[in-house]
């Protein structure tokens, strides 16, 4: 998600850089897993430069966003591999997540954020589930919801690496070997894995 639009800046630290709910309102808590971070680290998770602009004007009050999630696919040998990365934040593996530019085709947007996060070249496949996450409430006081395109993308070229900074690690899985993944990140990654026919829509289910 990281690119030369996009401001790393300490007073704001996690505000609108991650696109799924927080577990708590902790002020040195990653708002994807609850999980305790140190200060240092949080200023990885970078602002486009659009929202720090919207934010001068509208504070910390609820701001509209839309994300993409890029569940990347090959096949290699005979065996099915899904792309993941491994967050500087917490550590924690995810598919790779960003948030749409203005103007930009969600689409599109899934194969900037995989090449500026893990170094390939991908294409979409189709778009699997779309559905608004819970409001996220950043330990700074920005409240954002999101509107998240889960798209299945297939691999054409390059050798995954963290390119900017925002992951430790990106790398190759099979399918039936994966890391363990943290809340809905998993159901994104089964939705697209599960490639039904028709796109789902809507929150995920309660569990």
């Amino acid at each position: 998600m990281q690119s030369a639009r996009s401001h790393c800046r300490p007073a704001r630290r996690f505000g609108d850089g991650a696109l799924t709910p927080p577990r708590t309102r902790s002020p040195l808590a990653d708002p994807l897993t609850g999980v305790r971070v140190p200060a240092a680290m949080l200023c990885l998770m970078p602002i486009p430069d659009f929202v720090v602009e919207l934010r001068s004007h509208v504070g910390t009050m609820p701001l509209w966003l839309s994300g993409t999630t890029s569940v990347v696919l090959r096949e290699s040998d005979g065996v099915d591999e899904i792309l993941l990365v491994r967050r500087a934040d917490n550590g924690e593996w995810s598919p790779v997540c960003g948030i749409i530019d203005p103007g930009e085709e969600p689409g599109d947007a899934a194969v900037r954020e995989t090449a500026e996060e893990a170094g390939v070249l991908v294409e979409v496949e189709r778009l699997v589930w779309m559905y608004v996450t819970d409001p996220v409430t950043y330990p700074n006081g920005d409240v954002t919801q999101y509107i998240d395109h889960t798209f299945r993308c297939r691999w054409v070229s390059g050798d995954p690496f963290p390119v900017d900074g925002e992951n430790l690690e990106a790398r190759w899985f099979t399918t039936d070997a994966l890391p363990p993944l943290t809340g809905e990140f998993k159901e994104r990654v089964a939705v697209a894995l599960a490639n039904e026919p028709e796109c789902r829509l809507g929150r995920p289910e309660p569990s």
